[in-house]
C-alpha cells in the first residue's frame, strides 16, 4: 500500500472551498480505496493519503493540477503495511495548535520535516479523532 504526504498553499481559502474539497475527496476516495487526512488552514494544506499505489499516484497528479492548490510539493512517498486513517475517507483537521506557526511555515519547517515527524503529526490527528 502506498502512503503519500504533500503540502500546498490554498488558493482562495474559505469554508465553502474547503467543504467542496472534502466532499469531493470523500466521495472519490471511497470508490478508489483511499483514506487519509487533510490539515487545512488559510495558509497551508498538508495531506496524507494512503491506499492502492496506482490510485494514490493518480490522485496526487490530479491534486497537483487542481487550481485550489498552489505550490504543491511532495514531502514523502513510500510503502506502508498498515493505514493510519483506516476509518476515514478524508479526515479534516484544522487545529493549528498541532501544526506549524505562520513563522515556522515561512522559514521552511514543513519542507524540512522528516518523514517520521510528518507521520507522527498525522498519528496524533488520528488519535485525537478516534477519541
Amino acid at each position: 500500500m502506498r502512503q503519500l504526504i504533500y503540502h500546498s498553499r490554498p488558493f482562495g481559502f474559505d469554508q465553502a472551498t474547503l467543504l467542496g474539497i472534502l466532499s469531493q475527496a470523500r466521495r472519490n476516495n471511497r470508490k478508489w480505496g483511499i483514506t487519509g487526512a487533510l490539515v487545512c488552514r488559510r495558509d497551508l494544506y498538508v495531506q496524507l493519503i494512503e491506499g492502492p499505489e496506482d490510485a494514490i499516484d493518480k490522485l496526487f497528479s490530479r491534486i497537483a493540477e487542481d487550481d485550489r492548490h498552489c505550490d504543491v510539493a511532495l514531502l514523502h512517498r513510500g510503502h506502508v503495511s498498515a493505514r493510519i486513517f483506516s476509518k476515514w475517507e478524508m479526515l479534516d483537521d484544522s487545529a493549528p495548535s498541532m501544526t506549524w506557526s505562520a513563522d515556522e511555515i515561512e522559514s521552511g519547517s514543513v519542507e524540512n520535516a522528516t518523514r517520521e515527524e510528518l507521520v507522527r503529526l498525522f498519528e496524533k490527528i488520528a488519535l485525537k479523532a478516534a477519541n
